[in-house]
């Protein structure tokens, strides 16, 4: 395989990794019932760039080759026809005998001055030195083959159900009610109605920076095949994802409430659906309405759940059931209407009932920053973005692990 053909064949095969990894991108997001969040949506857009610039890299490769296939062909056709004139005849094809005898009466023949006979020997017998791969390893070229394997889960579903809300600055208020005015009964015509006073307090917010950086070599930008300027930044924005949805599972784990009984890994399914509606009941009391319910769960705790609600229920199942085929990060069905979410960063042996009322998570992403090291051909690039997650009502989170 020729240099051009290598590089038409690297070309090709990250033209594929990246059409691959848009569908693996957009088939995540339909699995969980949802668009492309932002970062999805950056990443999708830089792949779609990189096939444009690959896809004209390669039009100009392809019709050289074409060119030189044509070539190549007519000059045989052309040294074929010269043999053919000069000698009267084709060019010697190789030679090969249907049985021992065929070959023992060419043999007798050749020796008796059999022109035709002694030709066929000839052929037949000329020795020739066998080409194998390991004689020419220098133009045999190493291929990458597929995508980058790379098994990090970068989906956010706690901090998704919560919804980041934008950051007004680096420190700031959220105010909260802490007493309500009151209403009661007149006891008589005349006589003084209650009366109390409204109480507000505030919930300091305090934003913290998270991120990482790269410095990576020019020679290794110029010279790598995927790019690895397009996997560092990627790699570094899955890491940003991972680690703030860490923070908001730390968290709502800290501040949540817990509740008695707690189910486990061998609770049945009723006693799950009687887990589920208690902290429904207390989340409601807790928070008068407001806000939905998402049921949190590590990923042991999901092997245990999913189990025993089966896809195939009847009318008066407590849930739709779960599928071990779509398990994964991100929604996996419902209890008793009670969304199921996975979050493989919250700890293990962990379910909670989080009122999305009760949370908040503040979030404004800075995303690639780069500068260029002349001295020392080099370029760094990082990845932050500024994050919060508090808890305003710890009854509105309720544990219902042990």
């Amino acid at each position: 395989m020729s240099a051009t053909d290598a590089l038409i064949v690297s070309l090709q095969n990250e033209i594929e990794e990246r059409r691959s990894f848009q569908d693996q991108l957009v088939e995540r997001a339909q699995q969980q019932g949802r668009d492309l969040t932002n970062e999805e949506t950056e990443l999708y857009e830089s792949a779609t760039e990189r096939i444009k610039s690959c896809s004209l890299k390669l039009g100009p490769l392809q019709e050289g080759i074409r060119v030189a296939a044509d070539s190549k062909r007519r000059g045989e056709e052309l040294t074929a026809a010269l043999v053919e004139a000069r000698e009267g005849r084709g060019a010697a094809a190789p030679v090969e005998y249907r049985s021992a005898g065929a070959f023992i009466t060419d043999y007798w023949q050749a020796g008796s001055g059999v022109e035709d006979a002694k030709r066929r020997m000839s052929v037949y017998q000329r020795a020739a030195a066998h080409q194998t791969t390991a004689d020419n390893l220098g133009i045999i070229p190493n291929p990458i083959v597929g995508t980058l394997l790379s098994f990090i889960d970068a989906v956010r579903p706690i901090v998704t159900a919560l919804g980041p809300q934008a950051v007004p600055g680096g420190r700031f208020l959220r105010p909260k009610v802490t007493q309500h005015t009151d209403v009661g009964k007149q006891t008589a015509e005349k006589t003084e109605l209650v009366s109390r006073k409204m109480l507000i307090t505030s919930v300091p917010v305090n934003m913290d920076t998270y991120g990482g950086y790269v410095n990576v070599s020019r020679q290794n930008i110029d010279w790598s095949m995927p790019q690895i300027m397009d996997l560092v930044v990627n790699d570094l924005a899955a890491q940003y994802a991972i680690e703030t949805e860490q923070v908001t599972a730390a968290a709502l784990v800290a501040a949540a409430t817990a509740q008695t009984p707690a189910i486990t890994p061998t609770s049945t399914a009723a006693e799950v659906t009687a887990a589920v509606w208690k902290a429904a009941g207390s989340s409601f009391a807790a928070m008068q309405g407001a806000g939905r319910l998402v049921l949190a769960v590590s990923p042991d705790m999901m092997g245990a759940i999913g189990a025993l609600f089966p896809p195939i229920n009847p009318n008066d199942a407590q849930s739709t059931g779960f599928s071990a085929a779509n398990f994964g990060q991100g929604a996996q069905g419902s209890i008793s209407g009670v969304a199921v979410a996975m979050s493989s960063q919250l700890p293990a042996g962990t379910a909670l009932m989080i009122n999305t009322a009760a949370a908040e998570v503040y979030e404004q992403r800075i995303g690639t920053l780069s500068v260029t090291e002349p001295s020392v051909l080099g370029v760094q690039v990082a990845y932050a973005g500024y994050f919060a997650a508090i808890v305003l009502v710890a009854a509105g989170v309720i544990k219902l692990t042990a």
